[in-house]
């Protein structure tokens, strides 16, 4: 079969993402004719199939499209909504304390997991709350689908002004346009199988947030099913063109790299791209939101490309390459503000949103699946080799008196995972991402282009619960006092995320680009101290060796969250974060642009 045609078989199933559906209770595969006793049940239970409310239509529709989980707040006009989401058990439903941590941690899932994440919320107050988590998941293409409950017909006729209202009924989903690929209101019943359909794979085949407006007299309404949707032709003859000219281009340069993007994780092409690149047998790094990308896969990463805040051997890798390959590469200033060669990307190959450029020639219209298995079609598989060692060395962790900086804690992570095994990342912005950048290859996740405060913590939930893995959560304490009260719900959502705050009493980032002012101070809080409140386990740590210890006993603690409150001093900041102010500050002076 072509690959074009594989596409489109993947895709009608909406990728990996398809999984059983439940029939008023009776789980089955999705393909193939029912016999014998699992037949005689169906024919009892159609009557009540046929009666499915939208809320179970449109549960079932999400889960068949990769989500496994709801995060939500409750409000007046949502309440029907999350009544029938709990009734139905179709999927769990998990409540947070507030808006923006049950975006992030639905956006968490996502990312983790693949498929859609879900949050669902109120209308006015609630959804106006969440929407920078939604923001974000845009900017960093994340298929997020946000559900929000809307006033009834009758109520959006009475001539009152109704709570929650702006400036008219329609402003929240005026706001919401800007923030989603797709949106619809279900008011007509019989018209909603077809939008969730619609809305829901767009969202998919976008890696964009979505919106759904529920009126809150709509959820337990009788509703038909939601369709199975066809996947958009994919031109043959274009994608043959394309990747024979690209694998062209890669044989002609003397020295082509290949770099992976968020879009890889999204459209879950981890292991065909890892694939790709042992057949091509070209070097491999990662664009620094793409950090983590390719872990497990048996591919040896050179690094991640940061320009001058990174290793200057990758940094020379990429800058140098006559035949750079971006493959999902969100090409913002967080990938390469700060390269000491400006890149020329008149000379790389660069398939991102669906197109793929060369220089001039833009092939529009290529999904990103057809274009690796087009690519794979073309490029012989070579003799099985054996898979590069993944780095699990601990060394750098010094175990001494000596106060705790940012580099020791990447060196104490990487101890614990060369003894213990990696645990996934859910990470802040600030230093706390930048120190991660010097943790072994693991998992990691985080807004490394949009950058809002607040989304480790919730971020860490919402892996946990989608995954099960337990998480190593890294945040600054400006973040932490953001969203960082999520963690009193830990035990409630089963989850024992081992937290390192990074704890200056300041917004130290920020301060590093300006300090004058003494607006960044944030005070003396000691959030090991609350942690007993909030259901679990609290230390402070001022030395490595303190670290040491006090990671070692929170890998052995399981059951409750542990807390691990290290006290940094204010200026001190992790080589990389070092090395990225210095770069933005040099080449932001006049004259100093690259070439």
């Amino acid at each position: 079969m072509s690959a074009a045609g594989r596409y489109r078989v993947a895709w009608s199933s909406i990728s990996r993402y398809q999984r059983s559906v439940s029939c008023a209770g009776v789980e089955l595969p999705q393909c193939g004719v029912a016999h014998g006793p699992v037949a005689s049940r169906l024919a009892d239970q159609r009557g009540l199939t046929m009666t499915m409310n939208l809320t179970q239509r449109l549960l079932h529709a999400l889960r068949e499209r990769g989500a496994t989980e709801v995060f939500g707040i409750p409000g007046d006009f949502a309440l029907p909504l999350f009544l029938e989401i709990e009734r139905s058990a179709i999927l769990p439903l998990h409540t947070l304390s507030h808006e923006p941590a049950v975006g992030f941690a639905a956006d968490a899932a996502s990312r983790a997991r693949g498929g859609l994440g879900v949050a669902a919320v109120t209308y006015g107050a609630g959804a106006l709350n969440l929407v920078n988590a939604v923001a974000s998941a845009y900017a960093e293409r994340v298929p997020l689908v946000v559900l929000s409950g809307a006033p009834a017909a009758h109520e959006a006729a009475s001539g009152l002004l109704l709570h929650h209202q702006v400036k008219t009924l329609d402003s929240q989903w005026r706001l919401f346009e800007e923030l989603t690929c797709d949106r619809a209101r279900l008011q007509d019943v019989s018209r909603a199988p077809a939008q969730i359909a619609r809305v829901l794979d767009a969202a998919l085949a976008q890696s964009r947030p979505v919106y759904l407006e529920i009126p809150r007299d709509r959820p337990a309404m009788a509703c038909e099913a939601v369709p199975r949707s066809e996947a958009p032709a994919v031109d043959g003859e274009r994608l043959a063109a394309c990747a024979e000219e690209l694998l062209t281009r890669l044989r002609s340069a003397e020295r082509p790299v290949l770099m992976a993007g968020v879009e890889i994780r999204r459209y879950g092409l981890e292991a065909q791209v890892a694939e790709l690149a042992r057949r091509l047998d070209i070097s491999v790094v990662t664009s620094f939101m793409g950090r983590g990308l390719l872990t497990g896969h048996g591919v040896a990463l050179a690094g991640a490309y940061l320009g001058l805040a990174g290793d200057p051997d990758v940094s020379a890798l990429v800058e140098n390459s006559d035949g750079l390959l971006l493959l999902g590469v969100i090409v913002s200033d967080t990938n390469f503000a700060v390269s000491a060669r400006r890149i020329d990307l008149r000379r790389a190959i660069h398939a991102y949103d669906g197109d793929v450029a060369m220089g001039h020639h833009v092939y529009h219209g290529l999904p990103l699946a057809a274009l690796v298995d087009a690519l794979l079609e073309r490029v012989p598989a070579r003799p099985d080799r054996p898979a590069p060692a993944a780095a699990v060395s601990g060394g750098g962790a010094t175990l001494d008196d000596a106060p705790v900086q940012p580099s020791d804690i990447a060196a104490a992570i990487n101890a614990l995972h060369a003894e213990h095994g990696a645990l996934p990342l859910a990470c802040d912005v600030g230093d706390c991402l930048f120190t991660a950048m010097d943790v072994h290859a693991t998992e990691l996740i985080a807004p490394g282009y949009y950058a809002t405060m607040g989304y480790g913590v919730p971020a860490g939930l919402g892996l946990q619960v989608a995954t099960g893995k337990r998480p190593i959560v890294m945040v600054g304490d400006g973040a932490f006092q953001m969203t960082g009260w999520e963690l009193g719900n830990a035990a409630r959502l089963g989850c024992d995320p081992i937290v390192v705050l990074f704890n200056n009493a300041s917004w130290e980032m920020l301060r590093t680009f300006q300090p004058e002012g003494r607006y960044n101070d944030l005070g003396n809080w000691d959030f090991a101290s609350m942690a007993a409140g909030m259901g679990g386990d609290g230390c402070v740590v001022r030395t490595r060796r303190e670290l040491a210890a006090a990671l070692e006993r929170a890998h052995a603690t399981r059951g409750r969250f542990q807390l691990l409150d290290v006290r940094l001093a204010r200026g001190v900041l992790s080589p990389t974060l070092a090395r990225f102010v210095g770069a933005v500050k040099r080449l932001s002076m006049p004259g100093s642009a690259s070439t």
